[in-house]
């Protein structure tokens, strides 16, 4: 049974799952659906388009499916999407999508800590963790198991690689490719993320042949294309090396550079 305070506002028409508790003064919009087992702490407000899963807990201040800060938005239906798992603290922002895409999505088991701005067609994906205050822009991709520090700026139409480790107070224009530490001023490859890349159970030999593959991209001397031509003469396409090649080619705006 859903506990819900009577100083909640929600719309008849929003769809409420089971087992959800929901404190007061909070908002709930029409065209909302909530799924199972979610807390959604006082003066949070869920609007318009939001779909959240189940087990989600939403901190005071949030607010999940405000329409884009883009001037080309008309109106158009769009969603902002939460999957399961996910822990949003306070003062959290996921804005609904645009034309561009039509969704902005929050996968599962993500910890978005206080003030984190997720905009309009942003994907994160699975098992991410993004520190306070850190800021998405618009059609930003953050890939599974990134953690992205507080106060860090992303640029509209960056990707950010799984397993990264970002450091915090930084802000990026270019794409991070995954596995590595990202930092400094302007951000720069600082090396594989080798303590979180063991803590995610990556094996010795794992992390020897991504170590290669940067070596290849980043101490060669040789430029991008020559250095992937290289990784895929020399090397054996793992899973892991196939993604950092597929990463780079379709890196867009160019990845990180690394400077000694």
């Amino acid at each position: 049974m859903s506990k819900i305070s009577p100083l909640a506002y929600i719309h008849p028409d929003a769809v409420i799952g089971e087992n959800v508790e929901i404190g007061p003064f909070v908002y709930i919009d029409h065209n909302v659906v909530i799924g199972d087992n979610n807390v959604i702490m006082p003066n949070a407000n869920i609007l318009y388009g939001s779909r959240i899963g189940n087990n989600n807990t939403i901190f005071p201040g949030a607010v999940i499916g405000a329409i884009p800060q883009d001037l080309k938005f008309r109106g158009e239906e769009t969603t902002a999407e939460v999957g399961n798992n996910n822990t949003i603290r306070e003062n959290v922002t996921i804005n609904r999508g645009t034309a561009a895409k039509g969704k902005t999505i929050v996968g599962n088991n993500n910890l978005l800590m206080e003030g984190v701005h997720v905009a309009h067609d942003a994907i994160v994906g699975n098992s991410c963790i993004i520190g306070n205050q850190t800021k998405l822009a618009g059609e930003v991709i953050v890939d599974d198991f990134a953690t992205i520090s507080s106060t860090v700026l992303v640029h509209q139409f960056c990707r950010i690689g799984g397993y990264v480790m970002v450091q915090g107070g930084c802000k990026t224009t270019k794409e991070i490719p995954p596995y590595v530490i990202a930092a400094r001023e302007p951000m720069t490859y600082c090396g594989i993320n080798l303590v979180g890349l063991r803590r995610r159970g990556f094996t010795r030999e794992q992390i020897d042949t991504i170590h290669q593959a940067y070596r290849f991209i980043y101490q060669s001397g040789l430029n991008t294309t020559m250095a992937l031509a290289r990784i895929k003469e020399e090397m054996e396409m793992t899973p892991e090396i196939e993604y950092i090649v597929s990463f780079v080619e379709g890196a867009k705006r160019g990845i990180i550079k690394y400077e000694d």
